[in-house]
């Protein structure tokens, strides 16, 4: 019932105010639109370069062969380190914080198929390859097994662009494709996928065969790199100086000689991303709520007037027994109220926005990264507090002023 009253005075205080009331409720909305895009597109771009950053190491550590830096118990400086097909082996037996350690081969190859030549860097792998650096593959399709692993198949796996550029439109999958005169077996096609952080070309470009087999054609005996996935993230630092020191005493080198072994800790890089992202949404969260605090001047603005016209309905209250808290309870529902209105709508626009951006086509440009904008639960958790403390602010000082009046003075004011 008490409810009802309030919003009754609520409604009769907006009918006399009805400009200033809309006005202040258009800032508010204005506002509340102003922090959940700016927060959204932020969100949206962090997912989106974060998933570009784990699309070309999923929280791995790549280990390569370098040439060292310093003099090491009497070998000179400038060593060529290259690491050997038993190294991975050697790093996951020896470091318990290492779920996996795989070796990988690479080289410039060439691929032909009915009459197109297409040049591009091929990997010798094994199947744990795939899930370190996200090559799923497509409907249909497979990526390399333990079988072909172990008899050395001739299969091959392709990223979307090259399969397009050899097939065209057709199914790749079951085609055969010579590589460097070899007949290779199409297993399957990788997707397109987003990549911003990439060595020897994009992984659309890559081709992929069994690391047994690469070996078996080519007869590589040193590692193009080494991919390190340890059982916890937390423990990719002490993992990379185990790794420095274990190969470091096979190989005599200063395991302090970075450049002896370069690693590329995409762990780390996660981690650096996070933290910039999460500045750079903090930065943009504060402009827009810029706005709303702007916004709530016009909302404690109102009430001080709406305070001031109704003294002596106020006087008349507080001369039949009402309480100061019964009076500050009333203007802080009021201006919560408007809060929530123009709060509210805010949101319905800003979501619809949202879904509207959603469905233009991203491309491969910028699009992909500003054009996903993400309304996640943060965001909006975040809009409501900034809403909710803005309308109590907003409510509390003219309430505190309302419920100070003198019974007696109030009841003379005119």
């Amino acid at each position: 019932m008490q409810f009802f009253m309030l919003l009754r005075e609520f409604l009769e205080d907006i009918r006399k105010q009805k400009t200033r009331a809309f006005l202040t409720t258009i800032a508010i909305t204005w506002g509340t639109l102003a922090v959940i895009l700016l927060m959204a597109f932020g969100e949206g771009l962090s997912f989106r370069m974060r998933e570009s950053l784990l699309n070309a190491g999923n929280r791995i550590i790549r280990v390569y062969g370098g040439q060292t830096t310093q003099k090491y118990q009497g070998l000179p400086v400038g060593r060529s380190i290259r690491m050997r097909l038993d190294d991975a082996g050697i790093i996951q037996n020896s470091i318990p914080e290492v779920e996996s350690a795989i070796g990988v081969l690479g080289r410039q190859t060439r691929l032909r198929r009915d009459g197109v030549t297409v040049s591009t860097f091929m990997e010798g792998v094994f199947p744990e390859f795939e899930f370190m650096r996200r090559m799923f593959p497509d409907a249909g399709g497979r990526f390399i097994n333990d079988r072909d692993v172990m008899e050395k198949r001739r299969v091959l796996f392709l990223g979307q662009v090259i399969a397009s550029e050899l097939f065209g439109g057709q199914d790749p999958v079951g085609q055969i494709v010579t590589v460097d005169g070899n007949p290779f077996t199409v297993i399957g096609i990788m997707p397109k996928k987003m990549q911003t952080s990439m060595n020897n070309g994009p992984d659309d470009r890559r081709a992929i065969i069994p690391f047994t087999t690469f070996q078996s054609i080519y007869g590589n005996r040193n590692l193009n790199e080494m991919l390190v996935k340890p059982r916890y993230s937390l423990d990719n630092r002490l993992i990379i100086s185990e790794i420095r020191r274990i190969l470091g005493r096979k190989y005599q080198f200063d395991p302090a000689d970075e450049l002896a072994m370069p690693v590329w800790d995409f762990i780390e890089d996660e981690k650096i991303g996070a933290k910039v992202f999460t500045g750079i949404n903090v930065f943009l969260a504060v402009i827009g709520a810029m706005t709303l605090i702007i916004a709530g001047v016009g909302v404690a603005n109102i009430m001080f007037v709406v305070v001031k016209e109704r003294t002596h309905e106020i006087g008349i209250k507080r001369a039949v027994g009402a309480k100061r808290r019964h009076i500050i309870f009333q203007f802080i529902f009021e201006s919560l109220l408007i809060a929530v209105i123009g709060g509210g709508t805010g949101l319905l626009l800003a979501w619809g926005l949202i879904k509207l951006i959603w469905t233009i086509p991203a491309g491969d440009g910028a699009m992909q990264f500003l054009g996903r904008p993400i309304l996640s639960f943060a965001v909006v958790f975040i809009t409501v507090s900034v809403l909710t403390l803005i309308g109590l602010l907003a409510g509390l000082f003219p309430a505190r002023k309302a419920a100070g009046i003198d019974p007696v003075e109030a009841l003379r004011y005119e």
